[in-house]
């Protein structure tokens, strides 16, 4: 697809969910990749989910299509994608539907679970039932972890080793999210492995310094190591790929995701969850696997801007 195909591209950034300062860092890099294509571009911060004043805002910005770079609530749970389609304005990553299903980290566990894919056994908790840690049965013992159902970037997530620290987990989680997913805690290696259309990237292992990948390991530089690509062995990766591909189709993604999986000691390898709009910095994990396989953070960019034009044509 030539690059004037693609009109005046509006870069959606920055939102009103907890994720804002993420959003910004990811579409600030996308807008600067777009410029130095020499694409008609702008960059469009969202501050409201009030639907009539994002109209204005793309109507007003003269937009032909959008680059989606929001994370989190009304990013990635299908919100700004139902305006854009309202408004027949080809975007990136998934729809509507695939969105809001892999932002429901609970519903999008069952899905996997029924899809045949191995997961966490969890619980799930609603703000409006639980009446204080007296009430909840653990029934999945020791270690947890313990997260907000629709937040990224491990935002209010805690890992839970004694039982005495699983109230303020939990009530850590409820600041952000009407509902807490409780999931057992599976040992083994971190990985995550983007999907670019219908191409499973190679693995990226992540090694964190903490106990585990939190928001702190994943945002202060030098708290984790990024292992591009993981080694492990090559039926290993294949079988880790075709996992993230299956996962990427269950929830019916396009464009792009990544998936996030853990090798167990046991072999088993754990599905946790699917992001649809994944960091789009030159340094997010999406971009570090891409650039694996030959195409760099600006190509990668466009690839995903054709692949916006070619889900309209489906």
């Amino acid at each position: 697809m030539e690059i004037r195909d693609f009109g005046r591209v509006g870069v959606l950034m920055g939102g009103p969910s907890s994720e804002r300062q993420i959003s910004l860092k990811s579409g600030k890099a996308v807008f600067s990749a777009l410029l130095d294509l020499g694409l008609d571009t702008v960059s469009i911060d969202i501050v409201t989910e009030n639907k009539k004043e994002n109209i204005r805002l793309f109507k007003e910005n003269k937009i032909d299509c959008a680059f989606i770079a929001l994370h989190g609530r009304f990013g990635e749970d299908g919100g700004i994608q139902e305006i854009l389609e309202e408004m027949d304005l080809p975007y990136t990553a998934s729809g509507v539907s695939a969105s809001r299903l892999a932002m429901d980290k609970a519903g999008s566990l069952e899905i996997f679970r029924r899809g045949g894919l191995c997961v966490p056994k969890s619980q799930v908790l609603e703000k409006s039932a639980y009446r204080g840690i007296a009430g909840f049965e653990n029934r999945l013992g020791l270690p947890l972890i313990v997260k907000p159902a629709n937040h990224g970037s491990s935002i209010g997530l805690s890992l839970v080793e004694d039982t005495q620290n699983l109230p303020l987990a939990i009530d850590l989680a409820f600041k952000f999210d009407q509902r807490v997913i409780i999931e057992e805690f599976i040992y083994g290696r971190e990985l995550t492995v983007g999907v670019l259309d219908k191409e499973a990237l190679p693995p990226v292992e992540i090694i964190p310094k903490n106990k585990f990948f939190d928001f702190e390991a994943k945002y202060q530089s030098g708290l984790t190591e990024y292992i591009v690509p993981a080694h492990i062995e090559g039926a290993v990766a294949k079988n880790i790929q075709h996992l993230a591909l299956k996962a990427h189709r269950l929830l019916g993604c396009s464009g792009c995701s990544r998936t996030d999986i853990i090798l167990a000691k046991d072999g088993l390898s754990y599905i946790l969850e699917v992001n649809t709009i994944p960091g789009m910095t030159a340094t997010s994990l999406l971009p570090k696997a891409a650039k694996i396989i030959g195409i760099d953070f600006n190509h990668l960019c466009l690839k995903l801007l054709e692949l916006a034009y070619e889900k309209t044509k489906v």
